[in-house]
């Protein structure tokens, strides 16, 4: 039998939001873009929280925790939005029974290349996991959830471990985390940082391509654009991977979420910015905005028209105007 190759990564910039209570389903449903009062047991989903005029303040991943007393919900969201979500949604919970925080816990990226097992309760750790499941997947342990990553490599299954015991990671090799955040650009997977917070509405970032955003269940803020955008065909920008070679005379931390982008000899008017970005041996991974005419043809710069080039890569899901 072949041993599983497995990476465990801790993920210091990412962060979980805990939301407990009788009302918390209804409440959540109010609040974000997806069906969170349709998810099934064993299933998270990604979803978007967004300002009255539809613009992402967050992205996420949410899933709810089975066998609590009372309601629980968690949320994985990036660490540098985390406590400001959690202020702004506490404020409109007024007489809901919902009490949010942030929960104490690691978030951990685990990378394997060898099909096995899906990690048990009985197995958490077990050599032969995890194999490639659906993307958001939940499967609980006495050490927290696990939940399957979407995954741009075949021969790869990626999970997040939202570790909540009292022990460090044990028997694994602890990885560079921007090898994990370059798997996420490579799936084509955004996520909202502090730089890019109100910029984006949720098809820009393709969350209706990927299954974060429901256009069946009920109103929450930013619904009447978003859904605007989506019945009318009026979704202009959408979100494209893209490949930097980083060049000496233009420095590495320009290249970073937030950054304009602009078509090369024009230099008065950026076409879109950076979502995110990562830098592995001397290549810049990154998530772009990109308005649907430059899709395969236009020569875009980073940071200036004369900046270094970008050079698009497919992302593993069709990009199309109205998802």
């Amino acid at each position: 039998m072949t041993e599983t190759s497995r990476t465990t990564t801790v993920l210091a910039d990412f962060a979980v939001i805990e939301a407990v209570g009788d009302d918390t389903a209804g409440f959540l449903q109010g609040q974000l873009s997806n069906d969170i009062a349709g998810l099934a047991p064993g299933q998270a989903c990604l979803a978007a929280y967004c300002t009255p005029k539809g613009r992402m303040l967050a992205s996420m991943v949410v899933w709810q925790v089975a066998g609590t007393e009372a309601p629980t919900y968690r949320a994985l969201i990036r660490h540098d939005i985390a406590p400001a979500i959690v202020k702004r949604l506490s404020m409109f919970v007024l007489r809901a029974k919902v009490k949010l925080s942030l929960l104490p816990a690691v978030v951990q990226g685990v990378s394997c290349t060898t099909p096995g097992a899906v990690p048990t309760a009985a197995a958490p750790a077990a050599a032969s996991w995890p194999k490639q499941a659906a993307p958001y997947t939940v499967v609980d342990t006495p050490s927290g959830a696990f939940i399957a990553a979407p995954c741009a490599n075949h021969g790869q299954a990626r999970w997040w471990h939202i570790d909540t015991s009292t022990s460090a990671p044990n028997g694994t090799d602890l990885a560079a985390a921007s090898a994990w955040h370059a798997a996420d650009i490579a799936a084509g997977l955004p996520w909202v940082e502090l730089a890019t917070q109100d910029m984006f509405i949720p098809q820009t970032l393709n969350f209706d391509l990927i299954g974060g955003v429901s256009f069946t269940k009920g109103c929450y803020p930013g619904q009447e654009v978003v859904a605007r955008s989506h019945y009318r065909g009026t979704v202009k920008r959408r979100m494209a991977r893209g490949q930097v070679a980083l060049d000496p005379a233009y420095a590495t931390p320009g290249i970073v979420p937030g950054t304009d982008t602009f078509h090369a000899g024009a230099p008065d008017s950026p076409v879109g910015r950076i979502v995110n970005a990562v830098v592995v041996n001397g290549l810049a991974h990154v998530l772009l905005e990109v308005q649907l005419a430059d899709l395969g043809q236009a020569d875009l710069r980073v940071g200036a028209a004369d900046g270094p080039a970008i050079v698009l890569q497919d992302l593993p899901y069709a990009i199309v105007a109205n998802g």
